[in-house]
């Protein structure tokens, strides 16, 4: 394939077989994002026919979270994130300790390290931010208390996830005990000090300066100009953000959404951004499972059931406990255990990274893609029983 035509048989190829799988999910009844997933397959290195440019869907899997980020953004105000930080945070960071754990028991049974077992359980902790964004649309739950719980800790996961990432070389540096330490402290203060200047430009500055530039773009009357201009806020900001602060790519458009939710025109931003949006989430969900090899279902199976019982029972178990020991009702509970059930780009990134640096097998790669693959298409399940328990516990709370 000549490279300069490597993108267009990218999206053009990735689209297609999609399109196909997505259609054939759902005349079975299945949803379509089994479809993608599988089409992700079809497309991968490891299946026979046309493989795609990894590299190059990685990327156009990355625009994808932007979008997505950037439009969940605009659907929460700052008083809305405000108000569940009680629970959010300490939520959060309680079921990713605890999920941990669980993981890096598994592995250190397996034989493995104990720096590799914890890499490995925090790989499994964190849930997909295009998963569970999607899931809560898909059922106009985004915009309910439970949809702002679900995202809010989505947030505090992002941002452990950041700084897992940054600090994770420093911790890999072969040195003696008291430069490592002194290296990761270092890291952590870094990184705290960037994501919250970030966090403050974006509120004091980008409250009033995003607005005002938007609506001096909606003032030329020119509608292409103003979907540019959606564009750019949202591409612009996450890699501004990336690049200056360190912060991910999908936090720093989130943000950038928030502060646009603040303009007049946020409502047409939404509008003229959703076409957009959806065929890049579409392209995500074919490029996370096209380094999947399907061999390994043949070759681990058992590895491959615990790692899938982790993130689905394991770490939903985990979340559904915290929320009830809060004081939320069951129904809140299940819906945010269920949101939290699948892994995704993240663990991908925090799986490849600890690869290059030696800290995890080349095993541990393919049993996390091979979870979030079984767990991602298993999600919608989980969804239907969770809303047929909460169906049940409303008619038993009706009067008779």
């Amino acid at each position: 394939m000549p490279h300069e035509t490597a993108l267009i048989a990218t999206i053009a190829v990735g689209l297609t077989y999609a399109l196909v799988g997505g259609f054939i999910a759902a005349r079975l009844h299945l949803s379509p994002l089994v479809g993608y997933l599988l089409a992700g397959v079809a497309v991968g290195p490891f299946t026979p026919g046309f493989v795609a440019d990894i590299k190059l869907a990685g990327e156009l899997a990355e625009i994808g979270v932007i979008l997505l980020m950037f439009g969940v953004g605009m659907h929460f105000s700052i008083s809305d994130l405000l108000a569940v930080r009680s629970i959010a945070l300490p939520g959060a960071v309680a079921q990713i300790v605890a999920a941990t754990a669980l993981g890096a028991a598994t592995a250190l049974a397996w034989g493995w390290s104990i720096v590799a077992s914890l890499v490995f359980g925090l790989a499994l902790s964190v849930a997909s931010t295009v998963v569970l964004l999607r899931a809560l649309k898909e059922r106009g739950a985004l915009g309910s208390m439970d949809g702002r719980i679900a995202t809010g800790w989505l947030i505090v996961e992002d941002l452990v996830m950041v700084l897992a990432l940054v600090l994770l070389p420093a911790i890999a540096v072969p040195f003696g005990m008291h430069t490592m330490s002194t290296g990761v402290l270092v890291a952590l203060g870094m990184t705290l000090a960037k994501v919250g200047v970030f966090v403050a430009v974006m509120l004091v500055v980008g409250v009033r300066l995003l607005p005002w530039l938007l609506d001096q773009v909606a003032r030329t009357g020119s509608r292409e100009l103003f979907t540019v201009g959606v564009v750019v806020a949202a591409l612009g900001i996450a890699f501004g953000s990336a690049e200056l602060f360190g912060v991910s790519l999908s936090l720093g458009a989130f943000f950038a959404g928030v502060v646009i939710n603040e303009s007049d025109h946020s409502r047409r931003a939404r509008k003229e951004l959703q076409p957009l949006e959806d065929a890049f989430v579409v392209l995500f969900f074919v490029s996370v499972v096209m380094l999947f090899d399907p061999a390994i279902l043949v070759r681990q199976p058992l590895q491959v059931l615990v790692v899938v019982a982790i993130i689905i029972f394991g770490k939903s178990f985990v979340a559904l406990l915290i929320v009830l020991a809060f004081r939320y009702p069951l129904g809140s509970a299940l819906m945010i255990s269920a949101s939290l059930a699948q892994i995704g780009e993240f663990s991908f990134i925090l799986a490849g990274l600890s690869i290059a640096l030696d800290i995890l097998p080349a095993l541990a790669r393919d049993l996390i893609l091979a979870g979030a693959l079984l767990s991602i298409t298993l999600n919608p399940l989980a969804f239907r029983v969770v809303g047929a328990l909460q169906s049940r516990i409303a008619s038993r709370a009706q009067p008779n």
